[in-house]
């Protein structure tokens, strides 16, 4: 039967951060709870009270410059050991993102040449913004949902950098179906971490309304449609669970809020040593946010000539 209802005893929240911008990587992030004794009925719930000044849509809490909201999310679940095994002591940003990504430092790096590495894994000039009170009070907003029955097991993303997601393209997956697919595969690793069925509550992925000729890693499994639309899809997968893709997730279920402020946080660390590698050589560079804007148009044009000075691949910097 599907993990579904005040009976799910294991969530996972999805969503996706970067999936129309210029430049940066496309980050996918996953949560998963543990409920119990209503946790998953209120799970399903919008933010509210204090806990809604801390949790919600990203787009809305964090904006380009001022992320200090979802590295204190970030930082706060890896304490709890919602990280990569081992990660729990993180001490500088560097260690954040990697006990956070499903790939470890080899696997994340593997696409790269090596003269352009620094462009996207260099940690030099990073530190951590959130102060100390913040993550404290993210940490009793977590506190409280435990308290409440929702206690967070696990959180990973995927990171998806400009030449992984040209190669995607070239391999004819565009960048929603590349979402789907990143998606499916973090519903596959925290099911295994849950250990028993789950109910996986998405973000929509573009414009899709039927999702199984797209489905990547979930292709072939026997599933069964539950319902097909607009504001939501929704599957079961004997073994696995429960996968729904429902609009504006990340304003009506507190996993995927979880996931869209820890994906927001990466994204932009990310991108931000894109601007700090060029801004070595060239300080008046602005600070790009790396969407369809004029700084980032600017910042594009004013680094032509670096770039092919350092031979850096249009692939690997552009998406």
């Amino acid at each position: 039967m599907p993990a579904s209802g005040d009976s799910a005893r294991f969530r996972i929240g999805a969503d996706e951060n970067g999936l129309g911008p210029r430049l940066g990587p496309m980050v996918v992030t996953a949560v998963l709870a543990r409920t119990e004794r209503g946790g998953a009925a209120l799970a399903g719930k919008k933010a509210r009270g204090a806990l809604s000044e801390r949790l919600g849509d990203s787009k809305q809490m964090i904006a380009h410059g001022d992320v200090a909201l979802g590295e204190a999310w970030a930082r706060a679940l890896v304490k709890r050991g919602a990280g990569r095994p081992g990660t729990r002591e993180v001490t500088s940003p560097d260690a954040l993102i990697h006990a956070l990504s499903a790939d470890d430092r080899a696997a994340l790096r593997a696409p790269c040449p090596e003269h352009v590495e620094a462009q996207c894994w260099s940690s030099e000039g990073e530190a951590f913004l959130a102060p100390d009170a913040l993550v404290r009070a993210v940490e009793g907003d977590l506190d409280r949902l435990e308290n409440k029955g929702i206690t967070v097991l696990g959180a990973r993303s995927v990171i998806l950098c400009p030449l992984r997601m040209n190669e995607g393209r070239d391999a004819g997956k565009n960048r929603f179906v590349l979402d789907l697919h990143a998606m499916e595969r973090l519903i596959l690793t925290l099911r295994e971490l849950a250990g028993d069925e789950v109910l996986a509550i998405c973000g929509k992925v573009g414009g899709f309304g039927k999702y199984g000729p797209s489905f990547g890693p979930l292709s072939g499994r026997l599933h069964t449609v539950l319902e097909e639309g607009r504001a939501k899809s929704a599957y079961h997968f004997p073994g696995l669970g429960e996968i729904a893709f429902v609009r504006d997730g990340d304003d009506s279920d507190l996993c995927v809020a979880m996931a869209s402020m820890v994906g927001k946080y990466l994204r932009e660390a990310l991108m931000a040593r894109v601007v700090r590698f060029y801004r070595r050589e060239q300080p008046e560079l602005d600070d790009a946010s790396g969407y369809h804007d004029p700084v980032t148009q600017r910042f594009v044009k004013a680094t032509e000539l670096l770039r092919e000075k350092r031979r850096v691949p249009e692939r690997c910097f552009e998406r």
